[in-house]
């Protein structure tokens, strides 16, 4: 919270105003200094625009309330990570045993409001499924543990093996080769249907270029992206 602020007005009465609707508190909270007063001017500074300058500072209570208030807000909200965080945890533990031929390792990493998962192991193609299909349902899922019964939301990201940097660098790729044919030929080209996390992907790679420009067709789970120059 800001503790101090400068404000102006015409009047001593507009320029406090001012300072507490921008301090968004009541004049109670605060301590009033006048820094510069042209209310009572000479005949000779009539052309002069009339200017108060007035010094708000919150007191000092009502710092420390705000402080305090602030604090506890954030240890409430590492708390609640830990907890979605142990959620997971239990999930992916249960999984493992589940899956008696394929031992599955998992590092987990609380990033602000996000929380990144990393599983990793031998043979897991079956978790990842056709183009990422089976990891992003099982994101879904964590997802939906982690925020479960919480009144805000984190976000979940998941990624087994390393396929989601994988994936990303394939659909760069793709991206920039079929932009130089559409360049080329002069003729759109629909993509075929894709995630919204791999249709953001192309998005903001082909943002890179000046040439062409790329919009979504379509409903889920048959939404496509299409690329065409810009005219």
């Amino acid at each position: 919270m800001t503790e101090s602020i400068i404000s102006e007005g015409k009047t001593t009465q507009e320029a406090i105003e001012n300072g507490l609707k921008k301090l968004n508190v009541t004049k109670d909270k605060v301590e009033i200094n006048i820094i510069e007063n042209t209310e009572k001017r000479s005949f000779f500074s009539i052309l002069t625009p009339r200017v108060v300058k007035v010094e708000l500072r919150l007191k000092e209570n009502i710092i420390q309330k705000s402080n305090h208030n602030n604090k506890n807000e954030i240890i409430h909200k590492a708390e609640q990570l830990e907890e979605r965080k142990e959620k997971i945890e239990k999930f992916l533990n249960q999984m493992d045993e589940i899956i008696q031929n394929n031992k599955i390792n998992f590092k987990i990493e609380v990033i602000e409001d996000t929380i990144k998962i990393d599983i990793y192991g031998e043979s897991l193609g079956f978790l990842i499924g056709y183009r990422g299909e089976t990891l992003n349902s099982l994101q879904t899922i964590l997802s939906s543990i982690a925020n479960n019964g919480y009144t805000t939301k984190v976000k979940v990201m998941l990624d087994i093996q390393g396929y989601r940097s994988k994936r990303k660098k394939v659909l760069e790729e793709l991206a920039i080769k079929v932009a130089k044919t559409v360049l080329k030929n002069g003729n759109e080209i629909t993509l075929e249907p894709m995630t919204a996390y791999e249709r953001k992907i192309i998005h903001n790679k082909l943002q890179e270029n000046e040439k062409v420009t790329t919009h979504s067709i379509g409903e889920e789970p048959n939404r496509r992206i299409v690329i065409s120059i810009i005219k």
